[in-house]
């Protein structure tokens, strides 16, 4: 399903992938992993909520924003990205940090942008902003031993204005403060039990930032980002937010 607001079209493509088209840009979120853009991914759970899996490789994009290492996937990013894409990632990628056989940002063939967490760009005349992302350390999303999930500084969220509308992907992160003061058009914000806010969290976020549209991801791509879709959005519907669903 595409959904369409304010000039835009937005469409879910599994996990943390969401694909952005204005008039003349496309942007694409945190793309791949888990086999969703190569029509490898099955669910744990038969009939759960989160878009079909699909051989998935359009390279249309224009700009491919990536917010930290978990999301990191050089051939999700090789599936979308346009030959004369900019790859915007957040600085704090590492990938001799992961269990995973990565290029490094730097063997990409394509024009990358490093940010900071912090961040106030301008990429082929679209305005990309940066937040940070992490997990609180007094919070629920810790390892055993204590030590946040996402510490500080390991990646970032971003928002987008594409055609004057302004979108915002959370990346994978606790509330935080300062997120209630955006002014954001579409909010996408993750909605899974485990490792980010979770449903409950991102509707209290959602009427605190009264966007024009809420729009979740990020969950039901395994067990342990489960989450009850339907139930968030009837929440966020009751206190006055309009919310959307892509699923299947």
């Amino acid at each position: 399903m595409t959904v369409r607001h304010d000039g835009i079209t937005a469409e879910w493509l599994g996990y943390a992938t969401l694909r952005l088209e204005g008039e003349d840009t496309v942007v694409y979120f945190d793309p791949g992993r888990y086999g969703v853009l190569t029509g490898e991914w099955e669910p744990d759970t038969p009939g759960v909520g989160h878009p079909p899996t699909r051989d998935y490789a359009p390279k249309d994009g224009d700009i491919v924003c990536v917010t930290h290492v978990h999301h990191y996937d050089p051939d999700g990013i090789r599936r979308v990205a346009s030959d004369d894409a900019t790859v915007v990632a957040c600085e704090g990628i590492n990938v001799h940090a992961s269990d995973r056989d990565l290029d490094r940002l730097a063997d990409l063939d394509y024009e990358v942008r490093e940010v900071s967490t912090e961040a106030d760009i301008l990429v082929d005349g679209v305005p990309v902003w940066t937040v940070p992302a992490y997990n609180h350390e007094d919070g629920r999303n810790v390892e055993d031993d204590g030590t946040p999930i996402h510490p500080k500084g390991i990646g970032c969220g971003f928002l987008v204005s594409v055609d004057d509308t302004c979108v915002f992907w959370t990346g994978d992160t606790d509330v935080l403060e300062g997120h209630a003061e955006l002014d954001v058009s579409l909010f996408v914000p993750s909605i899974a039990q485990s490792y980010t806010m979770n449903r409950h969290e991102a509707a209290d976020l959602a009427e605190a930032m009264d966007p024009d549209l809420v729009l979740p991801m990020h969950y039901n791509t395994f067990t342990s980002l489960e989450a009850d879709s339907g139930a968030f959005a009837e929440d966020v519907a009751k206190r006055g937010v309009p919310v959307v669903l892509d699923e299947n």
